[in-house]
């Protein structure tokens, strides 16, 4: 859309951010992790930051006994035993002819770390208007809720946009809103108010089509009904964007067992986990996980039977 276009122009123009917090008089942060370029293949994929969370470390955990096992593990690896700070990774493919972004953060209405996206748009010098296709592995806020920009208008407004068919109906479902509790209302209210703003703009995929070329979703089941990873092909290289299939850098990899309080289906989300572990070391593949530090980008090794999360 031209006028957008020319609207972000001028506010560049007067030293304003697309994403500038002024504008909404939102008072959040403007500066997340510096962007990270990786070569696949032919094509180019950019690691965008939307900053990230702030979440006690007890609400993670479904019993006492995961809760003092895990603090030991923290300590092991040097993390901090009060506050989970999970980053906020937004992959986008760069191609000849498309750009592609994998969730769109968590816009100015959810954290004051968070909703950092546009700003980082700006810093490799990409505008969102031209964004050709969303693909979204899940609808939690932090995912999906910055699909509009600080003027309620869509941040990618041309955009094509890919869900899975199951996921989509389950935040827009009656039973849904009428079975949230009050700890999840919020989430839910926030979906049914975004989703149905890009019906028009939406195909709706099962896990196994190739959604774009060389995109192939994986079914990540668990997190969400209908939780969608997706593998990346080019030129005989792949990356796998987890989104939120592998959320800890330690637990994930360490305890795959271990139910979360964050999923909705905790059975499932556990089979996905073992699952993807096992392809993703056996296959050696790449990966890049939504809340995993160092961009998120790394490996998964296996040894006596424990994985561990290597970042590139």
């Amino acid at each position: 859309m031209e006028f957008d276009r020319q609207r972000r122009v001028i506010l560049q123009a007067l030293g304003c951010s697309v994403g500038s917090a002024m504008l909404a008089g939102i008072a959040r942060g403007t500066e997340g992790a510096q962007p990270r370029e990786i070569a696949l293949g032919e094509q180019t994929l950019y690691v965008l930051s939307d900053g990230n969370l702030s979440l006690p470390i007890s609400r993670l955990f479904e019993s006492e006994a995961q809760s003092t096992e895990a603090m030991q593990l923290f300590k092991q690896s040097g993390l901090s035993t009060e506050v989970f700070l999970p980053p906020l990774n937004i992959t986008l493919l760069k191609s000849d002819n498309r750009l592609v972004l994998f969730d769109v953060g968590s816009g100015g209405q959810f954290m004051d770390t968070a909703g950092m996206l546009p700003g980082a748009f700006d810093t490799v010098g990409i505008d969102p208007i031209d964004v050709t296709d969303v693909v979204f592995t899940h609808a939690h806020p932090d995912h999906c809720w910055g699909l509009l920009d600080d003027f309620d208008d869509l941040l990618c407004p041309d955009a094509t946009y890919h869900m899975h068919g199951v996921e989509y109906d389950h935040w827009l479902s009656e039973d849904t809103l009428n079975n949230a509790d009050e700890g999840s209302l919020g989430m839910v209210a926030g979906a049914r108010n975004r989703l149905p703003l890009i019906e028009e703009q939406l195909n709706r995929f099962n896990w196994g089509d190739e959604i774009l070329p060389g995109i192939e979703a994986i079914d990540s089941k668990g997190h969400t009904p209908g939780h969608s990873a997706f593998a990346i092909h080019s030129a005989g290289e792949s990356v796998m964007v987890l989104g939120d299939a592998l959320i800890h850098p330690v637990l994930s990899f360490q305890r795959p067992q271990w139910p979360w309080a964050t999923d909705h289906h905790p059975d499932a989300a556990i089979a996905t986990r073992k699952r993807l572990l096992d392809r993703l070391s056996a296959d050696r593949m790449k990966m890049i996980g939504y809340h995993l530090p160092a961009s998120g980008y790394g490996t998964v090794e296996q040894k006596n039977g424990e994985y561990r999360y290597v970042a590139v």
